[in-house]
This record gives C-alpha cells, structure tokens and sequence, in this order.
C-alpha cells in the first residue's frame, strides 16, 4: 500500500458525510497531493456520466475537489432505487441485471472482491484516499453484510473521523452509542468525533466533548457551525426553503419533487441566480405562482407519472402551460410531457402521458450513458434565448424520443432543436423537453437565460477546504495521513 487513507463515517444518513469528504478531497490536494476520493457502496438516483459507466454523483463532485479524473473505481458498486423494495444496480459502471436481481445479503459477499479490488488500485496509485461510509456503520442488523463502512475501513488501514448532526439534538449520545456498538479493532481506527451543523456559542457544549473522550478516548476535533451556503450539491435530498439567492425574487422555479426524482444536483446553480426562488412542489397549491415549472430526471418514469397524477399535478402542470407559462422536462420529465410512454421490454412501464408535447417514447433494452455536447438549434417563445447556445452535458436513459406520426400528419408538429432527438419544442413555444442532464451547470445558458454568472465549482472547493482548515483543531488533518 502507498496511500495514506482517511475515512469519513456518520452516526446517520445526513450528517454531513459528503460534504466533509469533499472538503478533505480539496484540502489534501492544495498540498500538492494526488488524491482519490472512494465509496464502495451508494444509494442514489444521483449519478453522473464518466469514461467507463457511471458512479454516484458525490464521488463525481468529490474526484474533481480531489483535482483528479472521475473513475468508476471511485464508486464500484452504485445502487438507484427505483422502487421501494427494488434497485437498479450498477457495478464498475454498468448495469448488472444478475445483481440487481440478487437478495442484497447475497449481493455484498458478490462484490466484495470487485469493490476490494478497486480500492486497492486507488490506494496504488495515489498519496491519498478519501473515503466516504453510508448511513452508520453500526447498524447491528447490517454489519456482517456492511461492505461500505468498517469492512472498507479495515482493508484500507483507514484514520476515520465520526460526523453527526448537531442540530438534530442527540449529538453526544449518537457519538458514543454508535462507537461502543464497533468492535474493539475497529474503535481504535477511529481518530476523531466531529460535531456538524452547529448554531450558538461552542463554549456552551463544555464539559461534553472531554466527558465523551474520557469515556472513549476519541477527541472532539472540529466543531464546524451551520452553513446553509456552501455551494455543494445536495446528494439525496430536496433543498429546503432557504433555496433563494440574493436580492429580491424576480422569478419563481418549481421543480416537481417526485418520489423517484434522479439528478436533482443539477439544479444547484440556480439557487445562487440573483432574485431566483427554487421551490420544490409536491402539490398542486405549492405550485401556484411559479414563472417556470421544471420536470426533472426521474429512475422510474411511469411510477413517478403515476404519482403525479394521483397528486392532481399532472392537471395543475396542464393548466400552468395553458396559461402559456415556461415547462421544462428533463430526460425522464420529456418522456412525461409526451404522449405516450411504450415499453416493449419490461424496462419502466407503459404509460398515457400529459400530452404537452407531441411526441412519443419507446423503451430501449440498452441504456444510453454519455457525455454529450450540443447546440440548440433556433427556439421561440420563452425560450428562445437558448437558440443556437452550446451545452456540455449528459445523458442517462433508456428511452428513444421521437414525433407522434399522426399528430404531426394533423399539423401538430413537435419541433426538434437539438440535433438527433435530444430536444423538442411545442408549437406554441413554451414547452421544452431535452435529455441532456446538465444544462444549468453550464455558464453559457445560465447567461443566455437570466443574464448571470454564479460561483464556480472549483471556488465551492476551495471555499470548503478553507472551512474545515480553520474549523479543524490545529495539526487534526495531517495526523491523519502521518506514519501510524
């Protein structure tokens, strides 16, 4: 082995995991470092397009923090929900339909060889390896199957710090519930607690960080306050309603939160739009007076139509077009503003669509992963400032789009503009579909669209590694990858 690793474990799912890797991705690469972030298992419909597959979307951000290329060794193993009791799996970037037909306990002693085996390689070819858990790793019902946590901490010789979410209250008892639950072995990798999300005065938590390590040996060593504005896309949940960048709000963005949404970091930049509101609607009253309404990316596009309608959106989403108001539907969001939905192969479900687009989607057996680059060709009505600007972006989806033949015979004809079926446009020009994921990230449309430039991923980086370097008990961070 030559790198050092590091890993970052949670008492819980959103405490904070992600964002603190990515900031120890940036913070060991400013000193001049080769580092590699690593998960050996995520559950996200948030996954991002690399030269292999696809991975996760948090070890896509967190590869560029680290200044290195996005690698599916990064994230071998990918789970995308795409029913309550039922997962796409993706395993070194592709699909697997063995696994994902496989019994999860069963699934894990499978992949554990692949999962090593990338990890291995990271930690050959690097100085450092950031790596991230999931949920707990001390959720006794899943450890002997746990293949994310003390099992990848263990292989990798990994320095772990202990996150948890001090403003959900229980901080204390989480931290040192979750650290007697570990085996002994596994407590002495264990270097540090951090306490995340903190509002007040930090002289108020005396005398419980030194009760706590008087109890387990494991100092507090970072005390980081909230921070609602890193910057960093969210990796699972919605945003909150603090969703408004500065100034007074000039324009009103809905996205409809389905309950299968996939991609929602892509939505990320318009929070930091002056005078833009991003809501996100979940019924038809949340969606009142909203300029724009967004479809997104969705992994079961039939199960979140159905679902739409069951919420009365679907007639709410009619009626905002209706009034000639902006829709956007983005790959699985096209697919719903369509017609019709056909599945020959059993892939997602057929499916009536809203029918604000005239055109119809076929499901393919192969799924379509790339990155793509392309040109809006000339556009009218509320989008038209979009015509002929460029977007880098992705695609990710089965579907194939194309126009409703006998509607286009009766003279309602969807417009193609974008080359090879990527976008299509109503007659009346104020319904957009397109299946590149990404088109927000790009600062040529967030410039044709609202005249703006918002901060750049690489400055959300740095801004991160200096957070955690001046909130970091001093000499915390490079103790984790000295000679142990």
């Amino acid at each position: 082995m030559s790198a050092k690793s590091v890993m970052v474990l949670g008492t819980t799912s959103g405490a904070g995991k992600s964002w603190l890797t990515t900031a120890l991705c940036r913070y060991y690469a400013r000193q001049g470092l080769k580092v590699a972030p690593f998960k050996a298992q995520n559950m996200s419909n948030n996954a991002r397009v690399v030269s292999q597959g696809e991975i996760g979307s948090a070890q896509y951000f967190q590869a560029l923090a680290a200044r290195a290329v996005p690698d599916v060794r990064m994230n071998p193993l990918l789970l995308k929900p795409e029913k309550d009791t039922q997962s796409q799996v993706v395993l070194m970037g592709q699909v697997n339909a063995e696994l994902s037909r496989m019994e999860w306990r069963g699934r894990s002693a499978s992949v554990w060889p692949v999962v090593s085996r990338a990890l291995d390689e990271l930690i050959a070819d690097n100085d450092v390896v950031v790596m991230e858990g999931a949920g707990s790793p001390a959720e006794i019902n899943l450890k002997a199957s746990d293949i994310v946590n003390m099992r990848a901490a263990q292989h990798a010789k990994a320095a772990c710090l202990l996150v948890t979410d001090i403003d959900r209250g229980g901080a204390f008892a989480h931290l040192y519930g979750t650290w007697a639950l570990l085996d002994e072995a596994e407590r002495r990798s264990i270097k540090g607690f951090v306490l995340n999300k903190f509002r007040g005065d930090a002289r108020l938590l005396a005398p419980g960080p030194q009760m706590l390590q008087d109890m387990t040996g494991v100092p507090t060593v970072a005390t980081l306050p909230m921070w609602w504005q890193h910057g960093l896309p969210e990796e699972d949940g919605v945003f909150d309603d603090r969703s408004v960048a500065s100034g007074a709000v000039t324009r009103t963005v809905a996205v409809i939160a389905y309950p299968r949404i996939s991609n929602l970091d892509e939505f990320q930049p318009l929070k930091n739009v002056p005078g833009l509101r991003l809501k996100w609607v979940r019924s038809p009253a949340e969606l009142m007076g909203a300029d724009w309404v967004i479809l997104p990316g969705s992994k079961h596009t039939s199960g979140d139509l159905a679902w739409l309608r069951a919420q009365g959106l679907d007639q709410a989403v009619a009626a905002h077009a209706g009034r000639g108001g902006a829709v956007l539907g983005i790959c699985g969001g096209l697919q719903m503003l369509g017609e019709a939905l056909i599945d020959p192969h059993g892939i997602d479900g057929n499916a009536p669509g809203l029918g604000l687009l005239p055109v119809v989607t076929v499901f393919d057996e192969a799924k379509t992963v790339r990155h793509r680059q392309a040109a809006f060709t000339p556009l009218r009505g509320l989008w038209a400032g979009l015509s002929g600007v460029g977007v880098q972006g992705y695609e990710i989806h089965h579907g194939q789009t194309a126009p409703h033949s006998a509607m286009a015979a009766a003279g309602d004809i969807a417009h193609a503009v974008m080359a090879e079926g990527l976008a299509w446009q109503n007659q009346a020009g104020n319904v957009l579909g397109l299946y590149l994921h990404g088109m927000f990230e790009d600062p040529r449309v967030l410039q044709a669209l609202f005249g703006a430039a918002v901060p750049t991923l690489d400055s959300v980086f740095d801004g991160l590694a200096d957070y955690i370097a001046e909130h970091f008990a001093p000499g915390v961070l490079q103790s984790l990858i000295s000679n142990r």
